[in-house]
């Protein structure tokens, strides 16, 4: 279900980000459909012997907060011609990965300009099998983790889908859709600004947030939305999920992962929470 919500803010000084989303005046229109940030067809059931392939968003969660095997990592952005993200959403990205990953060696951002040769719709299939075609590397290439964003043309298949997440080392983002979540209203969020925050939200799906590969001792995923965070101070808020997060009046969106998201990737990185699903294990 998409979900657009109109939120009206004060306009006095006082009425700071510091009060929060849900502080404001919040309007709920329901609307049928579906935005989530998965591929339709992952299925998050199978047992860990049952476990193959290119894994599930999450599956390389370890991979990237240790720094056992894989000392460095690249992020592989490959995007069509006038499809480039902003460089304020890469380097936003790089800071936020840095942020919770364990790589001494360093984290990179590689840019290609890559033609998908694809027309129409984008389906998971499409965004898994053309950006393995354009993928440099291996994602688990010797002592480097390689992540993958690409940029196409077109949209998602389903209306309003901002981001998809389709493995463990691949996500989209659809710039057309971006575009058109840029509000026409004085004060809405900018598509510079929804494309900062959606990036980092389907990265945050690749280390495995909200629950994916592990359950937090925390209760901070939504109930009514799996695999995200029902504080919308994270930048896993379910509503990041689509085009409906245009509808915020004002305000800042969300980019940063809340302390529940941290506590999370700590306590993964310690052993303190079990995770299941990896590619690969320290």
């Amino acid at each position: 279900m998409v979900v657009n919500f109109v939120i009206i803010e004060g306009m006095g000084d006082n009425m700071g980000r510091n009060l929060g989303v849900a502080s404001l005046l919040v309007m709920l229109m329901l609307f049928s459909g579906l935005s989530g940030c998965f591929g339709d067809d992952l299925d998050f059931s199978f047992s860990d012997d049952e476990y193959l392939g290119t894994g599930i968003p999450g599956s390389l969660t370890m991979a990237c907060l240790s720094s056992q095997k894989y000392t460095s990592m690249i992020l592989e952005i490959d995007f069509e011609p006038g499809y480039e993200p902003e460089t304020s959403s890469t380097d936003l990205l790089k800071e936020r990965m840095e942020q919770v990953c364990d790589k001494p060696g360093g984290i990179e951002i590689l840019l290609t300009e890559t033609d998908f040769q694809h027309s129409g719709s984008w389906s998971a299939d499409d965004v898994r099998d053309k950006g393995s075609d354009a993928k440099s590397n291996d994602p688990q290439s010797g002592s480097t983790l390689y992540w993958q964003a690409i940029f196409p043309s077109g949209e998602y298949e389903n209306d309003g889908v901002l981001g998809v997440a389709v493995d463990a080392s691949t996500i989209a983002i659809f710039g057309e859709t971006v575009d058109e979540a840029e509000g026409p209203i004085f004060n809405r969020p900018s598509s510079e600004e929804i494309e900062n925050c959606v990036l980092v939200h389907e990265f945050g799906h690749l280390l495995g947030l909200v629950n994916l590969v592990y359950q937090s001792p925390v209760d901070h995923e939504d109930p009514d939305h799996p695999g995200h965070s029902n504080n919308e101070d994270s930048v896993m808020y379910w509503a990041v999920e689509s085009s409906d997060i245009s509808s915020i009046i004002t305000g800042q969106l969300p980019d940063e992962f809340d302390q529940d998201d941290l506590d999370d990737l700590a306590g993964l990185e310690a052993g303190t929470i079990e995770v299941e699903k990896q590619l690969w294990l320290p």
